[in-house]
């Protein structure tokens, strides 16, 4: 609540690389029940913010897309006045900043046969590189980045609304999500954990085809010596971290989990984990971003 004992209003600024699905974003933001402007001018972004009446019912929590397409665009400029938008008591503000690899954001322009904003008469890599370059900033000060690479519309409308529905439940929102080490870190994961220790099922023909899902690749993983014990100090650090991480007013908290090919023991620990966090009482959401995959 703000000094006045009003609700503040919820301010989410969408930014990053073009491609990364920052329109996407604000689609999702509106259909959430937010006023969505996109490509606004930083000069204006105080003045839509700004009601003669604070506590005015017809105000609403807004989505605002600025980025490199934008009239009169800085990065230091913004970042500034975020920071003294975030002063103001009778708002919530939030920079959110959207990512993507580049060889996925060249095959999206190419798919499209859109021109980059910052590549009109040059090839679409080099505006992506000098994108990257101008947005660098933006990208440390954000208070939350999406990595969009490997993450379908339907995770997206899943990982935003359940951080900003204006009729989402208070309190810690969690994402369990099992990965591949050889496709990389998921840049959006707050912990990580490896279970690449635990025997693996890859190494049984009858097992390989399947995933961690299946009963047998799940009692495989869960026989070795050294899942229970593992697992238990697992489930009992996380436990005692949540209340912690909610008392820091933090509202989503993504914990990822992996292995070698993110088909078996990530999927395995994962599913468990977040079974064991839903009898806790906590609401959270379970994703397997390789498990599907080609056998690796």
């Amino acid at each position: 609540m703000s000094e006045a004992g009003v609700e503040p209003i919820r301010v989410i600024v969408v930014s990053g690389l073009s491609g990364a699905g920052k329109t996407t974003a604000l689609k999702l933001l509106e259909d959430f029940g937010y006023e969505a402007v996109d490509n606004l001018p930083i000069s204006l972004l105080r003045r839509l913010t700004t009601a003669e009446d604070a506590a005015s019912p017809a105000r609403r929590a807004m989505a605002v897309g600025v980025d490199s397409r934008t009239r009169d665009f800085q990065p230091d400029r913004l970042i500034a006045l975020i920071g003294e938008l975030k002063q103001r008591p009778d708002l919530d503000v939030q920079l959110l900043y959207f990512d993507c690899e580049d060889e996925i954001l060249l095959k999206r322009f190419t798919a499209t046969r859109r021109r980059h904003p910052l590549a009109a008469d040059r090839p679409v890599a080099d505006g992506i590189a000098a994108e990257r370059h101008l947005m660098k900033l933006l990208q440390v000060e954000a208070d939350q980045v999406f990595d969009t690479s490997t993450v379908t519309l339907p995770e997206l409308r899943q990982l935003l609304a359940a951080q900003f529905a204006l009729d989402a439940l208070p309190g810690l929102s969690i994402m369990v999500l099992s990965f591949s080490y050889k496709l990389g870190l998921p840049r959006e994961a707050d912990l990580v954990f490896d279970v690449r220790f635990l025997r693996n099922p890859h190494y049984d023909d009858q097992l390989r085809p399947q995933t961690g899902i299946d009963p047998a690749v799940a009692a495989y993983v869960v026989a070795d010596s050294g899942y229970a014990d593992f697992f238990a100090r697992l489930g009992g650090m996380i436990s005692s971290l949540l209340p912690r991480y909610a008392a820091e007013g933090k509202r989503y908290l993504t914990i990822a989990i992996g292995c070698t090919g993110g088909r078996h023991r990530s999927v395995v620990v994962a599913e468990a984990l977040g079974r064991h966090l839903r009898e806790a009482g906590q609401r959270v959401d379970i994703r397997h971003r390789d498990r599907d995959l080609a056998n690796a």
